[in-house]
């Protein structure tokens, strides 16, 4: 359960001033959004502060909050519309005569919300019509200062340029490079291993951290709401991904592909010797991830190290020097809520607020528990109380989390990108679980009878279909 809410690290304290409209559902006039106000409001009232005057600009926290959390009550395109449409009724731009003075003071501020909208949620343009709500509002601005339009054209150029930009994502993983079952070792000409590759645990850690950054960047703020939206009522403790949460979904396949590509590189070799260099290569590039604040390359190697067919090779792990990789598993024990990594991971939000280079600014939280955090902040609150009104404290704790990570996803890589090393880690043949089963069996010989009828039961139903 999330602790209790507070938006003492959000805001300035009186830094917002609501709009001069007349409030609705019997809230008190003139009563601000965030720091020391209430804590909720009607999407009505929630709207109408999103919308600018010639007097008034909605403070930046509240407009990422709002657009984020929105989307939960009411369509963005929709929102938009309501939008576009208080924005004429208020400043009477559908009148034959505009009253100028008031424009020129209004329309840069209109132009800097939509400027802000489009930058943040740019898949919230993706129809045509949205697109035509903009020009429509701004063509009744722009016949008082031209540099409007231009303005507009430019924010348009730019949208266009974030959409190509976002439908151009690395190879998706969803749906393909599903792991093969164990039949015969793959041949060298297929199953190149990676050591052959690279052999270099710092290069490792940092293409790792490059594939992590560019996977991240692809990521909306808005996937993280739209999964709750889309939450499978006969599955009620976790979400259902759709085609708005196609990058989460993605993410977490290439987290598990991680683990499965070290746990099948650890169990390819023959001889234990080999193995043992395999496990010690993985503990360094692991140790490298955490130096970076690459945590969920990290998360996902100790958790490859640590799936079964890999744990149980007794004989190989008696070659390996430990010590490091149990300093590891350490700062990632679940333990008290995962207690030590969430204080590496302040240490490294920390480092990065400060950071003189972008090699410090560097942070990748491990996202599943990012996404677990997420949830049950959302799972734990409810979004409307009881007299109708949104729980608008619960999305500024929302945003906040959130918020953090678009920090963290927006830092540019400083690593060059090596393409044969990128290309081996996501095309590379990876074993099922059985099949990892069956090759941790014949590397080393089951030492039990329950392993014992394992080994012949996956030898004739994965091995007897050739």
């Amino acid at each position: 359960m999330p602790q209790t809410l507070s938006t003492s690290n959000m805001v300035t304290p009186g830094s917002l001033s609501p709009p001069p409209t007349e409030p609705t559902d019997g809230e008190q006039a003139r009563q601000p959004l965030l720091e020391g106000a209430p804590s909720s409001a009607s999407l009505e009232t929630l709207i109408q502060h999103l919308v600018p005057t010639a007097d008034y600009y909605p403070e930046k926290a509240y407009i990422f909050t709002f657009l984020l959390s929105s989307r939960l009550f009411i369509e963005p395109q929709e929102l938009l519309a309501r939008v576009c449409h208080l924005c004429i009724e208020q400043q009477q731009l559908d009148k034959p005569v505009l009253d100028k003075a008031r424009v020129r003071k209004f329309g840069p501020k209109l132009l800097q919300l939509l400027a802000e909208w489009t930058e943040t949620f740019p898949r919230d343009f993706q129809e045509e019509s949205t697109i035509g709500h903009l020009k429509d509002v701004v063509g009744l601005i722009a016949p008082c200062d031209e540099a409007y339009w231009k303005r507009m054209q430019q924010l348009l150029q730019a949208l266009h340029q974030r959409l190509t930009a976002l439908g151009q994502g690395p190879e998706s993983l969803v749906g393909a490079n599903k792991p093969i079952s164990y039949r015969t070792k793959p041949p060298a000409s297929i199953h190149r291993e990676l050591l052959g590759i690279c052999s270099d645990p710092y290069t490792l850690a940092q293409q790792l951290t490059h594939m992590e950054l560019e996977r991240l960047r692809h990521i909306g703020p808005e996937e993280f709401v739209q999964a709750f939206v889309n939450k499978d009522p006969l599955a009620s403790t976790k979400p259902r991904f759709s085609d708005k949460t196609n990058n989460l979904e993605a993410y977490v396949k290439w987290f598990n592909r991680l683990c499965y590509l070290v746990a099948t590189e650890i169990c390819m070799p023959a001889k234990k010797k080999q193995r043992a260099q395999v496990i010690e290569f993985f503990i360094d590039v692991a140790r490298e991830c955490f130096n970076i604040g690459n945590f969920n390359s990290l998360m996902a190697i100790i958790s490859g190290m640590n799936m079964s067919p890999v744990s149980r090779l007794k004989k190989t792990w008696a070659k390996v020097k430990t010590a490091k990789f149990f300093i590891l598993e350490h700062q990632m024990d679940p333990t008290g809520n995962f207690c030590n990594y969430r204080t590496a991971l302040r240490g490294a939000a920390h480092r990065s607020l400060t950071a003189h280079s972008s090699r410090e600014k560097i942070v990748i939280p491990f996202f599943s528990l990012l996404i677990k955090d997420i949830y049950f902040l959302n799972e734990g609150c409810a979004n409307c109380l009881p007299n109708g009104h949104v729980n608008f404290e619960k999305f500024l704790e929302l945003a906040k989390q959130i918020g953090e990570f678009i920090t963290w996803k927006q830092v540019e890589c400083p690593f060059e990108q090596d393409p044969s090393i990128t290309h081996y880690l996501y095309t590379a043949p990876i074993f099922s679980e059985d099949g990892l089963y069956l090759a941790s069996y014949e590397s080393e010989s089951p030492e039990n009878q329950t392993e014992k009828e394992r080994w012949k039961s996956l030898r004739s139903s994965i091995l007897g279909k050739t």
